[in-house]
């Protein structure tokens, strides 16, 4: 857990610019009251149930634990309205938003969904959107943009350095700092100040909350023995692992992307690259020069390719609780074609990473496995016919 001060261990804290420091101070000061406040509570829970359509389904894949020789259970949060975990975080935000009297809201986005599920939100509350994505993840991901838009969201490109996430979540940061009174940055994953990685981290737990009385009525025990998890900046990570952070006999398995090879340039493989450093307003593990200098990752996922990783995530990593695995996009196309044609179900290219974890760990016959399959792949349907 999260201590006074934003850090989990040694990662976390606000490292942020002079003008933004009354928005954090603010957040910090009331996000845990406001958001426990019994109207708020009964608001975000009416919310979920009748427009997001949770629970979210647990799902015993049947073909694919006879394939892999255990138990694997799917946590299908590609079910819920805008086919990913991010809108659990975003009915959060724009709730909380609203109660500290902000009439605009700014996000970045990299693969897309948690764009749409702000772009959901803010049309559902009628607000202004503004969502920033990196030029290249705009061409990748065009099916999400013009859902924004549809929407009534301005998609504003970002242009600078490899014109993905990172560079769209500069722009954002840029944007907030010209804006401070009137707009609320919506951050959609357990990255960024204190408190949004805890914040995030909060309204994503509904998944494990979930998953403890599903796995209970399914198997008759609430713990699994594994949970599995594609880890960016890292909510689904985040909301799958939270009520199972204190029991240590569940091991925790957080998946990256290896892009074309670990030590191959081009890759957004963190925890094995990774040094601390600072990126985007917390101390965390990042791929820098020796002298601090961001290098750029890949990924052909756009919701993977990230320089960084959530503080609570490299905590987890460097203190050895939770396993890290590095997946290639060669091995996450593989493991997506393989589970939309062992199970029917179109993973996104980000999930994707997560099932290719299945072949990289060691597992027993009677073990529980959980996977969090955190976003549908109708996304990334231009990315996996070129592959055919």
């Amino acid at each position: 857990m999260i201590d006074s001060r934003g850090y989990y261990g040694e990662f976390g804290g606000a490292f942020i610019p002079e003008m933004l420091h009354p928005n954090i101070a603010e957040l910090q000061r009331r996000y845990l009251e406001i958001s426990q406040e019994e109207g708020f509570e009964q608001q975000f829970r009416k919310l979920l149930k009748d427009y997001v359509g949770r629970p979210s389904p647990l799902y015993y894949a049947e073909r694919l634990s006879k394939h892999y020789g255990t138990n694997i259970y799917l946590k299908r949060e590609d079910l819920n309205h805008t086919g990913a975990h991010k809108i659990n975080n975003t009915i959060g935000q724009i709730l909380l938003a609203q109660r500290l009297g902000k009439k605009r809201i700014i996000a970045e986005t990299g693969a897309g969904q948690h764009g749409v599920a702000t772009a959901t939100v803010c049309a559902l509350m009628g607000v202004e959107c503004i969502v920033y994505m990196g030029a290249v993840d705009i061409e990748r991901q065009a099916p999400n943009v013009s859902r924004m838009r549809m929407l009534g969201t301005e998609v504003r490109p970002a242009t600078s350095g490899s014109q993905t996430l990172k560079d769209a979540t500069n722009e954002a940061i840029r944007d907030w700092i010209n804006n401070p009174e009137d707009t609320h940055y919506i951050i959609g994953s357990v990255v960024g100040p204190h408190p949004y990685p805890d914040m995030v981290a909060r309204f994503q737990s509904v998944i494990s909350e979930e998953m403890l009385w599903q796995l209970k009525e399914q198997t008759g025990s609430e713990d699994p023995d594994i949970i599995v998890a594609c880890v960016g900046g890292g909510s689904n990570a985040a909301g799958s692992y939270y009520h199972y952070l204190e029991k240590d006999h569940v091991r925790l398995v957080a998946v990256e992307a290896a892009g074309l090879g670990v030590h191959s340039g081009e890759s957004a493989a963190t925890s094995v690259l990774g040094t601390k450093g600072v990126i985007h307003g917390s101390r965390t593990l990042l791929m820098q020069t020796d002298d601090g200098q961001i290098i750029e990752p890949y990924s052909i996922s756009a919701g993977l390719d990230y320089p960084g990783i959530g503080p609570m995530h490299a905590h987890l990593i460097h203190t050895g609780r939770a396993e890290a695995v590095s997946i290639t996009d060669q091995e996450a196309l593989d493991a997506a074609f393989f589970l939309a044609r062992t199970e029917g179900i179109i993973p996104a290219l980000e999930t994707a990473h997560a099932f290719a974890a299945l072949d990289k760990i060691k597992y027993k016959a009677d073990d529980v496995i959980v996977v969090n399959l955190s976003g549908r792949g109708d996304k990334d349907l231009g990315t996996y016919v070129k592959h055919f």
